[in-house]
């Protein structure tokens, strides 16, 4: 995947002004470059500035480190989160979450109501009441969900009515419902109660919504999933340190000579393979409208010789030794010496904006080359 993306940057980002050839090839290696993001089109930056959820960025920070490049892959479940803000934006405490954007390949693995408590109303009888019930139900009929089924209970706690603060109830087999069946989407209600289970009305306490709150506190439905798309990551810790027995040669193969003086010159001007830097601006490839972090990352690129014979510096497979012996002393025609390459890639994370301008994090594969070695 790594080459493909090079391959993709340097046919996007002409050195001169190109004939309609070449736009055509950029527009196609664009295409491709998304392919390699799991997309068919870039999404459409949002209409207005949007501030993304606190906790997406939080979590992005987390999962990443400034370049975008994953300081723990097992730190994210699955490879994408996506976050969802409720639709209603009501006063009143039903949420609505539109998910028409999860694919349908994606597998849910949690599903997460998060709701903003914020400081308690001063109530008539303020000593009688510390703490309350709240209690989270999906809605089975949107127009009267309080008749007795037309409402299904899905998590309750008791909260303190001192603190404010963010309250997060697991919901995952209601979501995986919705995703199968969008009309039994109905959206959640939520309601408090007094100890007794006497409903509150008004509530001692509120959740952040409408149109009057901080676009950082207001409910969220937060969705970890899979997509199945995986990379052939190589080993994190890279190839072993292989130390291949000298191979049983027949007694008259051909040893080759010192090389002179001239040839000497020439394998010095030549580089050791080594990985060297390869600067990926998404401002320039022209996606900095629905990328929220990073503004780019250094991808890294492998480049240089491996001469023979192979020092343990340029982390050899068994196989680039043996190839590398079988060239040097002309064997078998048509064998080359061994390719400087990748052989510990890292993932990347991108945070952006869906075409619904919901916030997603996601994670992919194989897209920084972490060191590079004679294979």
């Amino acid at each position: 995947m790594l080459g493909t993306v090079l391959l993709l940057l340097a046919l996007a980002k002409p050195a001169c002004p190109s004939p309609a050839g070449v736009a055509s090839r950029r527009a196609e290696a664009l295409k491709r470059l998304l392919e390699v993001f799991g997309m068919e089109d870039p999404p459409a930056p949002p209409a207005h500035f949007k501030q993304p959820p606190q906790y997406m960025v939080d979590l992005f920070n987390t999962v990443a480190n400034a370049d975008g490049v994953t300081k723990n892959p097992d730190i994210l479940e699955g490879n994408t989160v996506r976050s969802f803000l409720d639709r209603t934006h009501s006063e009143e405490m039903r949420f609505l979450f539109v998910l028409s954007s999860v694919a349908k390949n994606e597998k849910i693995l949690t599903a997460e109501l998060h709701l903003f408590r914020l400081w308690p109303r001063v109530t008539v009888e303020p000593k009688r009441h510390h703490f309350c019930r709240i209690s989270v139900y999906q809605v089975l009929e949107k127009e009267h969900p309080d008749t007795p089924g037309g409402k299904k209970l899905l998590a309750a706690r008791l909260v303190s009515l001192q603190t404010s603060g963010w309250e997060v109830f697991g919901i995952t087999q209601t979501v995986r419902d919705w995703t199968e069946d969008e009309s039994s989407n109905q959206g959640l209600l939520v309601t408090v109660q007094s100890l007794e289970g006497r409903l509150l009305d008004p509530p001692p306490l509120q959740f952040a919504s409408g149109r009057d709150h901080h676009e950082s506190k207001k409910p969220m439905l937060v969705l970890f999933t899979d997509d199945g798309r995986r990379g052939a990551s190589l080993p994190m810790g890279g190839f072993p340190d292989l130390k291949p027995q000298a191979p049983n040669l027949p007694a008259k193969m051909p040893v080759p000579k010192p090389a002179g003086s001239r040839h000497k010159r020439s394998l010095n001007r030549l580089q050791p393979c080594q990985r060297h830097p390869l600067s990926v601006d998404f401002e320039e490839i022209g996606w900095s409208g629905w990328i929220i972090s990073p503004r780019g990352y250094n991808a890294f690129h492998c480049k240089g010789s491996c001469p023979f014979p192979l020092g343990e510096n340029m982390r050899p497979t068994n196989h680039a030794t043996v190839q590398s012996i079988i060239n040097a002393l002309k064997l078998s025609e048509g064998v080359s010496s061994p390719c400087c390459v990748p052989d510990k890639l890292y993932s990347i994370n991108l945070l952006y904006f869906d075409d619904d301008e919901n916030v997603v994090l996601k994670q992919y594969d194989d897209m920084v080359a972490g060191s590079c070695g004679c294979h």
